[in-house]
């Protein structure tokens, strides 16, 4: 038997926290996807797509849109086999992020495929005809053929995650609202709502403002991936980066910090810069002050990252503001240091492995699966004055999550095909996380005047979807906490306004 219309498939981040990508089905001829992500680590989609095995294997001739919360390659990476695959619709996107995904692809592409550089120049001017791009809090229609007019209206809402990140509020119209009603739908009732949270931020992101839980809705797809955790607050988060810059540092080592391009590179600039600014000419160790550490951004694409950040700063939150206001550069300082050529990092890595000095480098990517880290890691895990600190979240798989949890016991991990000792000093600093913790996600969803009827559970390993169920289940009475398999679909009838 067919499922009634409207109802959402899960094609990703059901089983883990990559490869984010869900259909709403509007009707038997109309869908738009949110996200459309890369699998990374062990996880994999039920069909089998993974790092390795990027096709789209699931059926989009009905898929009208695209419509992406944010730039991160578990949310935007499989848009080009999505292309391939013959999607010519709308890509909706905020205005931020516009700018910022055909940078993230370009790389992404560069890195992880075997297309020459004009077949990635190709596909992003291709890619670059459908970008839409959205203001925040205005509502936009989507075209459904076959459909009224306004059948499927969208919004984005900051979410407070990364630049540009936004959680969905997609609104289905029946009859009553004026328009064609939408097969299986009654004609009687009103709208439907949904809501796609993407990736929530914390209350208290660097940079960002904090997102706004909505009115209500009736249908929530909502993230868990911290579902059973909590962070650290924001000035504890900072104290603990302070102790640990101290204790790290004083033997002259390096700290080797694995982070994403967007989002956390920029917030543990913003807190470098903090601590540095505070403490001047203080004396961190005898013969060393804070003035003389020295900051290594080792990444093209989050240095870019970075500058296109710097010019959005009307983006930021107030604090940030006032530093700017003030004459203060929190991302671009004395002490940072841009590597921007392969042969300086290459340089760089030698440079300190030989000669260990006080220096911190950031480094993608922030699972340890490629890019940069990967050399300063073959080169100095097996040395103990270095320390690697992880402030996101390590995928079942990745070499990230085995450093993660083998290095305290003085494991090993193999990068590349090569067994490395893990000696250096290991460390997880969680409130760094670009995601929001369990309590922040019970209260966006508490913080709604009308509570949703059905909450879907994606993005979260299980642990955390069962933690977080429990606790919505106190805070929406009746309502159905789902933890739904791949392509499993919801079926709860609209209900009026």
């Amino acid at each position: 038997m067919d499922e009634p219309y409207p109802h959402i498939l899960h094609h990703g981040a059901v089983d883990g926290v990559t490869g984010s990508c869900h259909e709403l089905v509007v009707d038997g001829n109309n869908s738009v996807l949110i996200d459309c992500g890369l699998f990374q680590g062990a996880e994999k989609s039920s069909r089998g797509a993974q790092a390795a095995r990027l096709d789209i294997e699931f059926d989009i001739r009905r898929v009208r849109a695209l419509l992406l919360t944010h730039c991160h390659v578990d949310h935007v990476g499989r848009i080009p086999y999505l292309l391939a695959a013959g999607f010519r619709g709308r890509v909706y996107v905020t205005e931020p992020s516009a700018l910022l995904l055909p940078v993230v692809l370009e790389d992404a592409l560069e890195l992880g495929s075997a297309l020459n550089p004009s077949q990635v120049r190709r596909i992003l001017k291709f890619l670059d005809a459908l970008i839409t791009p959205q203001a925040y809090d205005s509502w936009t229609t989507i075209a459904l053929p076959g459909l009224g007019k306004e059948a499927l209206r969208v919004r984005f809402r900051r979410a407070g995650h990364i630049l540009g990140s936004a959680f969905i509020e997609c609104r289905i119209q029946g009859e009553s609202d004026g328009g064609r009603a939408v097969r299986g739908q009654a004609r009687s009732e009103s709208s439907l709502r949904v809501v796609f949270s993407g990736d929530l931020g914390g209350p208290y992101t660097p940079l960002l403002p904090a997102p706004r839980s909505p009115y209500g809705t009736d249908i929530l797809v909502l993230e868990s991936t911290y579902g059973d955790r909590l962070h650290d607050d924001r000035k504890l988060r900072r104290a603990r980066l302070q102790r640990l810059l101290v204790r790290c540092l004083r033997d002259r080592g390096t700290l080797l910090i694995p982070a994403f391009s967007i989002g956390r590179t920029q917030e543990l600039l913003y807190d470098l810069e903090h601590l540095i600014h505070r403490a001047g000419s203080e004396v961190l160790h005898p013969g060393l002050r804070w003035s003389d550490l020295e900051v290594l951004l080792d990444s093209p694409l989050a240095a870019r990252m970075t500058e296109l950040y710097r010019q959005m700063h009307r983006y930021w939150d107030r604090e940030a503001q006032r530093r700017v206001a003030a004459g203060r550069h929190p991302l671009a300082f004395d002490q940072m240091t841009v590597i921007e050529s392969h042969a300086n990092h290459l340089k760089t890595v030698d440079a300190l492995r030989q000669s260990p000095r006080p220096a911190v480098v950031i480094a993608g990517s922030g699972m340890c699966t490629g890019g940069r880290i990967i050399n300063y890691l073959k080169a100095m895990l097996e040395d103990p004055r270095t320390d690697v600190l992880f402030v996101g979240y390590q995928a079942a798989g990745t070499p990230g999550r085995i450093i993660q949890e083998y290095g305290p016991q003085q494991g090993y991990v193999h990068l590349d095909g090569i067994r490395y000792d893990i000696r250096a000093g290991v460390h997880t600093l969680g409130g760094y996380s670009a995601h929001a913790d369990q309590q922040a996600l019970v209260h966006f969803v508490k913080r709604m005047r009308r509570k949703p009827r059905e909450v879907r559970l994606v993005h979260g390993d299980l642990p955390a979807k069962q933690a977080l169920r429990t606790l919505l289940e106190e805070v929406c009475p009746g309502a159905q906490i789902l933890i739904p398999s791949a392509c499993s679909a919801s079926t709860a009838p609209p209900r009026g306004h």
